[in-house]
C-alpha cells in the first residue's frame, strides 16, 4: 500500500471516528457526574474499539511506508486520546460496580444496564465478598446479626447495603428545549429548561432526561 493510500485510509478512519469519539466523551462525562451507574453503550464501545484497531493498523503501515513524522504524531495523538477515554469510561463503571455491587446485584434494572463482562464481574465480586464476610465476621456473630445486608432481624430493609445518593445535585446542560419540567412529585417545583442552558438540579429529578439523551451532565 502506498503512503498516499495510507494517508487517505487514515483520514477516512479519523473522520468516521470523530462522531463516535465525541459520543464516547459525552458518555464518559455523564458516567463521571452521575451518582448511579448508567446504561452501557455496547454499540458505541464496539465501534470505538474497531476504530482503535484500524488506527493502530494504519500507524503500523505509516511506520513501514515512511510517512511524515508530523502526520504520524497527529494520528498517534488521536489514538492516545481515544484510548484514554475508553479506558477511563470503563474504569469509572468498574469503580461504581465495586462500590455498589450488593445494591446492583439485587436490582434487575441495574443489572440490565451492565455489559455481559460487567454482569459476570458483579456476580463474582458479590459471591467473594459474601463468602469472605461469612467466614471472617458473620459466623462469629449471634443469631439475628449474621446477615450481609441487614443489621439485625428487626431491620425492615437492606440497611447495610450502600446505595447511590440520587438526590445529589449535579451540573447539567440541556441539548434542546424541554419546556416546563416538573422537578418533584407534587408539582411545586417547576423549571423551564431551555436549549444550551446550564442548570444545577437534583439528579433524581432529571435522570429520565439523562437516560433519554435530552440532558448532558457536566
Amino acid at each position: 500500500m502506498s503512503s498516499w493510500e495510507d494517508e487517505d485510509s487514515a483520514a477516512a478512519a479519523a473522520e468516521a471516528a470523530t462522531t463516535d469519539v465525541e459520543l464516547l466523551k459525552r458518555a464518559w462525562r455523564n458516567e463521571k457526574a452521575s451518582p448511579e451507574i448508567l446504561r452501557f453503550d455496547f454499540p458505541l464501545v464496539s465501534r470505538v474499539r474497531e476504530q482503535i484497531q484500524l488506527l493502530e493498523e494504519t500507524l503500523d503501515d505509516f511506520a513501514e511506508g515512511g510517512v511524515d513524522d508530523l502526520v504520524v504524531s497527529l494520528y498517534q495523538m488521536d489514538l492516545d486520546r481515544t484510548l484514554f477515554l475508553i479506558r477511563s469510561y470503563l474504569r469509572l463503571r468498574l469503580q461504581k460496580i465495586e462500590k455498589y455491587m450488593m445494591h446492583i446485584s439485587k436490582s434487575e434494572d441495574l443489572l440490565n444496564r451492565l455489559s455481559q463482562q460487567e454482569q459476570r464481574f458483579v456476580k463474582s465480586c458479590t459471591e467473594i465478598m459474601e463468602k469472605h464476610l461469612e467466614q471472617s465476621v458473620l459466623s462469629k456473630l449471634p443469631y439475628g446479626y449474621d446477615s450481609v445486608t441487614r443489621q439485625s432481624l428487626s431491620s425492615t430493609e437492606d440497611d447495610m447495603v450502600p446505595e447511590p445518593q440520587l438526590n445529589t445535585f449535579v451540573f447539567c446542560k440541556t441539548k434542546s428545549d424541554v419546556g416546563a419540567f416538573q422537578l418533584d412529585d407534587i408539582g411545586e417545583e417547576v423549571v423551564d429548561l431551555v436549549a444550551d442552558d446550564l442548570y444545577v438540579l437534583r439528579y433524581k429529578s432529571i435522570k429520565g432526561l439523562v437516560e433519554s439523551g435530552q440532558i448532558d451532565l457536566i
